[in-house]
């Protein structure tokens, strides 16, 4: 962030100025909003001086001194007036762009804490650990911290042109870069070249990281790399990806929003190849 955000799980004795609550009913934050106009994260003392109960309350830690909480409310709270619940995607830049991390940050904690309230090894209610972000089980001492699932993304140059597919889950006409989940006893680069393997059918080479970013929709953490092609005819396997092919540089079909790390992977082969096209 390019905030001061210092992490941390205990909280103050008590709050000297108004904090930061990153309250959710459901997948749905909580912000004082006016339709398609600039949103706020409620700044108070107390959350109760909302008049809305908290199911569970968590700390996050600090953001440039101010304390910042996590809060779960009941799936049938209602909003107070002049407030809303909204889907955090669609608060990408009308949120503050701190607050909007810091969302996602809080939206992961709050479903990790809700379903991870009982042991999965023997049953036993959980407690909180006071070292670490982790619920603990008194009873057989299994440990559960935040899920977090590693995901490759990767742009696939050749020469001038872009390799771009979309997935029937896509909204319609957009393209993306491809992406995929790592499994358990991969390295991320192998991670990449089976997944172009498995949804593309083509051989790639000098992979190289580009940089990561987190993505709390549920929580994973997107690592990007970039890649040139190597080889072999585009196959689609009909399962992931219902159409890709080659694009240039000033022929794109739609592509995501700047929200996403696949949108920074797309400028950046604009910005390398757009001039020369």
């Amino acid at each position: 962030m390019p905030k001061s955000f210092t992490p941390a799980i205990i909280p103050p004795g008590q709050n000297e100025r108004p904090a930061w609550w990153f309250a959710f009913c459901r997948d749905l934050l909580l912000v004082h909003s006016e339709e398609e106009k600039a949103a706020s994260v409620p700044l108070l003392a107390d959350f109760s001086e909302l008049g809305l109960t908290a199911v569970r309350s968590q700390y996050l830690g600090s953001l440039e001194e101010r304390h910042c909480y996590s809060v779960e409310l009941d799936e049938a709270s209602e909003p107070p007036a002049g407030m809303a619940f909204e889907n955090l995607r669609r608060l990408y830049r009308r949120l503050d762009e701190d607050l909007f991390a810091l969302a996602g940050r809080a939206i992961q904690i709050v479903n990790w804490d809700r379903t991870h309230q009982f042991c999965g090894q023997c049953g036993t209610r959980t407690r909180s650990s006071e070292t670490d972000r982790a619920k603990v089980c008194p009873a057989c001492g299994l440990q559960n911290f935040p899920r977090l699932s590693p995901a490759v993304i990767v742009l696939i140059s050749r020469g001038r042109e872009v390799l771009l597919s979309r997935s029937a889950r896509f909204p319609p006409g957009m393209y993306s870069v491809l992406a995929g989940f790592v499994e358990p006893g991969e390295s991320l680069e192998e991670a990449v070249e089976r997944e172009v393997m498995e949804e593309v059918g083509v051989g790639i080479k000098n992979v190289r990281y580009f940089g990561s970013q987190p993505w709390p929709f549920p929580n994973s953490l997107m690592i990007g790399f970039t890649a040139e092609y190597e080889a072999g005819e585009i196959q689609i396997d009909q399962v992931e990806i219902e159409d890709a092919g080659w694009y240039a540089a000033d022929r794109l079909p739609a592509i995501p929003p700047k929200l996403s790390i696949a949108r920074r992977l797309i400028d950046w082969f604009i910005a390398q190849h757009g001039d020369q096209a």
